[in-house]
């Protein structure tokens, strides 16, 4: 079964702000996101599952200090990408 994943509005407006002119990080979110859609737990993702007031939530890394935080609406279907960004930025 295919995975989705779907952009909540902040992560869009947020990924157009901090990722998008940067080419770097813009290409290695891209190929983040690829492994991400073959096996979330590729260990080069560093993904766990965030502890407090966000233990909802996931985090996987793009590059050094950079992230994605997201939810799973269906196990392993349905993908929520909630924002990217620094540690400070996101949290």
């Amino acid at each position: 079964m295919d995975k989705e994943i779907r952009l909540d509005r902040k992560f869009v407006k947020h990924y157009k702000k901090r990722i998008e002119n940067n080419n770097i990080l813009r290409k290695r979110y891209k190929e983040r996101l690829e492994l991400f859609i073959e096996d979330k737990s590729n260990p080069v993702l560093r993904d766990h599952q965030l502890e407090g007031k966000m233990k909802k939530y996931r985090v996987f890394s793009i590059a050094g200090d950079c992230r994605v935080i997201y939810f799973e609406e269906e196990k392993n279907i349905i993908f929520i990408f909630i924002d990217i960004g620094t540690h400070n930025q996101v949290y």
